[in-house]
């Protein structure tokens, strides 16, 4: 599962890239006689890339040089380091510095590697339970969280669960983002047809646990014309005789985080006077290239993905392209790389996003061909928001997709801080 390789021409972009992107990988497609992987698929799920015979030749040849310039990268044969170790300037923690608890129980869903769990965390939530049906995913919340509880891998299946039965009575707040593969271009936007939408499973537990509040976020081609049906029949209609429904688009970047990224957001809330409490979570950072926003102060300014890493300037910075999902794409992968329009900011960032390296210091070791820095885990976590003691357990591409998937914690801050208040306000 190497992916120390660029993007193929034809790849189907993932969340967040743009209508253009999509279409010219569609139309690369057409026409073409493929031929199957001759690797078999290790998931219900997977879903192979359509190649001719000539391309996954290039592709093989080009994986097997990379596993071999990996091999003698870290056997200490490969070329001598042109990098050094980086010290990030951000610290992701000092975005949602800690708020004294409220006293509000609040039950997560689809909980991934903990993007909405930290945040309400760090926010004062007291923490009711986690479910998520990735064992490593469940496994890092344990790791980070030894005191909560965490249901995983079958137990963390919410099909399965009666939230009557176990939890009515004892739930302030229910969040959750259910799988985005529905709704994003990595997951070729099937919506309902798809068995990994868990939108309804996500309405069930709020109508059956009747919490004071919800939260749902989701990929922004969910608030597209082309899911208006699905979103209102799926999620508004079945909730709004029980809860007044604010929708709102967040961006990661006014939250402090060095990425572009938006989420599409749901907030609902039982109370008609606290759903009229209920602000916007107001923007704390802003992205000011080039200067072009002088009254923006130090504190305010979000920093580019060079300077939040620690990296010296090279005459360009820039938020990071949208981090990809090692798990929503057509295979696993190493590589945080989503698009071609992607891979021309990372070119021009110097940043190699392919076969990202497990410590900074084997990243340093595995020079990339171009010469640009390699990320490390540590690095692509700083980069959706995660602070460094945060404990990811898997193997890479597994990581990989717990951030990729998850909501920027100080993103995911912001939204609670502001459901807090609505809900102590009233």
């Amino acid at each position: 599962m190497n992916a120390d390789q660029p993007m193929l021409p034809f790849e189907l972009p993932c969340e967040g890239e743009s209508h253009e992107c999509k279409l010219e990988g569609m139309s690369a497609l057409e026409g073409r006689a493929v031929v199957p992987s001759r690797i078999p698929s290790t998931g219900e799920h997977h879903e192979p890339w359509l190649l001719t015979a000539e391309e996954r030749a290039v592709y093989r040849e080009r994986s097997k040089r990379s596993r071999e310039a990996k091999r003698a990268a870290l056997s200490g044969e490969g070329p001598a380091p042109i990098h050094p170790i980086n010290v990030p300037r951000l610290d992701p923690g000092d975005l949602m510095p800690q708020h004294a608890s409220t006293g509000i129980q609040a039950l997560s869903l689809f909980s991934g590697g903990g993007g909405l769990d930290l945040g309400f965390a760090r926010a004062g939530f007291e923490h009711v339970a986690s479910y998520e049906l990735l064992d490593d995913a469940a496994a890092t919340l344990k790791k980070a969280h030894p005191e909560w509880e965490v249901f995983g891998g079958a137990e963390g299946d919410v099909r399965q669960v009666s939230w009557r039965k176990q939890w009515r009575g004892r739930v302030d707040v229910v969040h959750g983002g259910p799988p985005c593969q529905p709704f994003s271009s990595a997951g070729r936007q099937r919506g309902e047809l798809d068995p990994r939408d868990m939108f309804p499973e996500f309405v069930r537990a709020v109508l059956e646990l009747s919490p004071q509040a919800f939260v749902a976020e989701n990929v922004p081609a969910l608030a597209s014309a082309k899911f208006a049906a699905y979103v209102d029949e799926i999620i508004l209609r079945p909730l709004q005789g029980r809860y007044r429904i604010h929708r709102l688009e967040l961006r990661a970047e006014h939250f402090g985080v060095p990425q572009v990224r938006r989420r599409v957001v749901f907030v609902g809330f039982k109370s008609a006077k606290t759903a009229r409490a209920f602000l916007r979570p107001a923007s704390t950072h802003m992205w000011n290239p080039n200067d072009e926003l002088p009254a923006v102060r130090e504190g305010q300014r979000c920093m580019g993905v060079r300077e939040a890493l620690g990296l010296p300037y090279a005459g360009f910075d820039a938020l990071s392209p949208t981090i990809r999902s090692a798990l929503t794409g057509p295979r696993h992968t190493t590589s945080v790389l989503n698009s071609t329009a992607a891979r021309r900011t990372f070119e021009q960032l110097e940043i190699w996003p392919n076969g990202v390296a497990t410590t900074r210091e084997q990243a340093r070791a595995f020079v990339a061909e171009n010469g640009h820095f390699r990320l490390a885990l540590p690095d692509v976590a700083l980069i959706q928001g995660f602070p460094e003691w945060w404990p990811f357990v898997g193997a890479n591409y597994m990581v990989l997709g717990q951030i990729g998937n998850a909501v920027p914690p100080p993103l995911a801050f912001g939204l609670a801080s502001s459901v807090a208040s609505a809900l102590t306000t009233t």
